[in-house]
């Protein structure tokens, strides 16, 4: 990753992957992709390769991010949905047209041809996760800073994190570290 640029929480799950680009939402936020290059890399990442991005395709793409958020949300607090995150996630599968093609190892591929249909493909898994098409839940993260909407798929159901190398470890240290010094404040 270039310097200067925090790193990406990348997971197994497209959508909330993509929801990951801002952590600590409830605490000092952090942007993963403040600048258009950095949406590019993050596509990349995922296998979503692009040329290029605009300001407003970035502004899209966050519109998109906070809308799978607010569903995510709303479906592991078993809410309904905003209807405005359920319209720009449909306005966004539909304005998408990626094609996905085997490989010959028998893996997904996709091919895209700018941002919006790379934001159509995350469109596309956000509704499925949703809908309720894929074996697991959502859950929020136990982190107060954070409360990351994520798609628990492990066998229980039982996960507390987001990411277990950021927020559980930084909450399994404090509760250590509280143990240890029970006048402390940290």
């Amino acid at each position: 990753m270039p310097p200067g640029f925090p790193d990406f929480r990348l997971g197994s799950v497209l959508a909330t992957s993509f929801t990951a680009t801002l952590t600590e939402r409830h605490g000092d936020a952090v942007e993963r992709i403040p600048t258009p290059q950095r949406l590019v890399d993050w596509l990349a990442v995922n296998g979503l390769d692009v040329d290029s991005c605009t300001t407003a395709q970035l502004d899209l793409a966050r519109e998109l991010r906070e809308a799978i958020h607010a569903a995510a949300t709303a479906t592991a607090l078993q809410d309904a949905l905003p209807a405005s995150a359920v319209q720009v996630i449909n306005e966004c599968s539909a304005r998408g047209r990626a094609t996905a093609l085997l490989t010959p190892e028998g893996d997904r591929r996709w091919r895209v041809s700018g941002v919006e249909d790379a934001l159509g493909v995350i469109a596309a898994d956000a509704i499925s996760l949703i809908a309720g098409e894929r074996d697991g839940k959502f859950a929020l993260c136990a982190s107060p800073t954070c409360q990351a909407a994520f798609f628990d798929a492990s066998q229980s159901r039982t996960r507390r994190w987001c990411d277990m190398n950021t927020c559980g470890n930084r909450q399994k240290k404090a509760r250590f570290n509280q143990r240890r010094n029970p006048g402390s404040t940290r």
